[in-house]
């Protein structure tokens, strides 16, 4: 219980520090430093001031990172490009190249196949 103003006054100026930083230039009656500076220097009084008198007003427009458009979030310029599974050439060149790594798969499968069969054929003939 003793702890408890001292969470209550961390987690004001916290809140208030966190919402100064994220409204940029649109706070009010101070510049954005100011109230960053008065919020740190006198955590209860600044935390209190900036909410009463610096926040921005509701109506004050707030930076969005991304605006909400149909195309999922992303800005035209920004749009991922589109996948390598629609370029044929792609697609081609790894199918070739499945090809190739079964034709050495085969390959190291058949050399196992030998060499297994001269073991065993060792094998019986120490027996």
């Amino acid at each position: 219980m003793r702890y408890l103003p001292f969470i209550i006054e961390l987690a004001l100026t916290i809140y208030a520090l966190i919402d100064c930083v994220q409204a940029g230039p649109s706070v009010r009656n101070l510049p954005q430093w100011a109230w960053i500076v008065l919020i740190i220097f006198f955590p209860i009084v600044g935390a209190i001031a900036y909410l009463v008198a610096g926040k921005p007003q509701a109506s004050a427009p707030r930076n969005v990172p991304w605006p909400s458009t149909k195309t999922a979030g992303f800005p035209e310029y920004e749009r991922p490009p589109r996948g390598p599974d629609d370029d044929p050439e792609f697609l081609a060149g790894i199918q070739r190249s499945d090809a190739q790594h079964e034709q050495m798969l085969k390959e190291w499968e058949e050399q196992l196949r030998e060499r297994e069969k001269k073991l065993k054929e060792t094998d019986s003939e120490e027996d």
